[in-house]
């Protein structure tokens, strides 16, 4: 049976969270690395929306939503719990993670276009950014993830954002005072996982040999 095909970019946030949901989940996909700039024409016949990711689990079934990815992959295998079935914790999951995909990730951009573009408002932007990174401070205060001392679908949702918001003013990041976000984050980036979810493929193209990326 063919795996499922995974477009994706390397360094897109919501390409790496469907990647790590991949790889917790221990199922195998056929990675497809792209440029968005000259998106194949197969990518666009599975979804006419040319964004990443996109799972092609079959000719009738695909996905192109990365927290949709990322449920699937889950759903049909969780051997980490990270949808935290036994305490029943996924609308409270999936809430949490839609303040940061609607609230938290503009605030992001507004925060990087500032400083990218030298405007005068860096500050104002980062501090509407900080809103949420007190509140993450507040709960990695009490245990190690977001949701208690069990990692979840949550933590692994939000870690490509919140790698965005450490990088845009990274000596104002190291120097700031969130001791337990930076303890989290270094986890993640630190990780095995996190190296394997970042390794370079070359782009694909039609006829490439097919890469085949699973987690340990």
């Amino acid at each position: 049976m063919a795996l499922p095909i995974l477009y994706s970019l390397r360094h897109c946030p919501f390409a790496m969270r469907a990647r790590l949901a991949i790889f917790r989940s221990k199922q195998a996909v056929e990675l497809r690395d792209v440029k968005l700039t000259n998106k194949p024409a197969a990518m666009l016949v599975a979804s006419a929306k040319g964004t990443v990711p996109i799972l092609v689990v079959s000719p009738k079934q695909v996905i192109d939503e990365s927290l949709d990815v990322m449920l699937w992959t889950l759903g049909k295998s969780d051997p980490a719990n990270l949808l935290l079935q036994s305490a029943s914790k996924l609308p409270d999951l999936l809430a949490f993670i839609a303040v940061y995909d609607l609230e938290f990730k503009p605030c992001i951009e507004r925060y990087k276009a500032a400083k990218r573009y030298h405007e005068t408002n860096v500050e104002a932007c980062r501090k509407a950014c900080e809103a949420y990174i007190q509140d993450l401070e507040q709960r990695l205060s009490e245990h190690d993830y977001i949701f208690g001392e069990h990692e979840s679908i949550a933590d692994i949702a939000i870690f490509p954002f919140i790698r965005q918001f450490a990088k845009v003013e990274r000596q104002w990041y190291v120097q700031s005072s969130y001791p337990n976000l930076k303890r989290w984050l270094n986890r993640y980036l630190q990780s095995g996982m996190f190296n394997k979810v970042m390794t370079l493929y070359p782009i694909w193209e039609e006829g490439n040999e097919a890469v085949v990326f699973c987690g340990d």
